[in-house]
C-alpha cells in the first residue's frame, strides 16, 4: 500500500474545477450566447447624496467619453453610449472571450424640481461622474402689509 500526502484543499480545488467545467459546458457560448451578452451590457452605477446634490457614479471602461450621451427629458436622465470592440485580434485568436461590447443606456427617474441645465457632468479613469443639483427650497414668503 502507497502512502498518500494529506492535502486538505485538494478536495475543493478539484470540486472547484469540476464545478467550472460543468458550467462551461452547460453554457457554452453559442452566436445567440453572444449576441444577448453584447445587448445585456449595462454598466454599474452608484447613487448617493450629497448635501447639495445628488450624484451618480458610473463604470464606463474602455468607453470614449466621445461615446457618451446624457439626456433629460420628462424628469428622466437618460444615460447611453457604446464601448467598441478592438478589431485588431481576429476572433480565432481568442482562447477566452468574457468582456462585453457594444451600446448600452440606462435610465433614472429625476425628482420633478430638478433643473436640467443645471446638471453636471465629469469624465476621468472610466467614471462618469453626474452631479445633479438639488433645487433650492421655496421659502415662503412674507409680505408686509401696512394698516392705517
Amino acid at each position: 500500500m502507497a502512502i498518500v500526502r494529506w492535502q486538505p484543499y485538494g478536495a475543493v480545488a478539484s470540486l472547484q474545477n469540476s464545478i467550472n467545467k460543468l458550467f462551461n459546458d452547460a453554457f457554452a457560448r453559442t452566436n445567440v450566447d453572444e449576441d444577448f451578452a453584447l445587448s445585456a451590457w449595462k454598466p454599474v452605477v452608484d447613487i448617493f447624496d450629497k448635501d447639495d446634490a445628488i450624484v451618480i457614479h458610473a463604470e464606463l471602461p474602455g468607453v470614449k467619453k466621445e461615446d457618451v450621451a446624457i439626456e433629460v427629458k420628462d424628469n428622466v436622465l437618460t444615460l447611453r453610449g457604446e464601448r467598441s470592440e478592438s478589431k485588431e485580434i481576429k476572433e480565432d485568436k481568442y482562447y477566452r472571450k468574457e468582456r462585453t461590447f457594444g451600446s448600452f443606456h440606462r435610465a433614472f427617474s429625476l425628482p420633478s424640481a430638478i433643473n436640467p441645465d443645471t446638471i453636471k457632468a465629469t469624465f476621468k479613469d472610466g467614471i462618469l461622474e453626474i452631479e445633479i443639483p438639488k433645487p433650492e427650497e421655496q421659502k415662503p414668503k412674507q409680505v408686509k402689509i401696512s394698516i392705517d
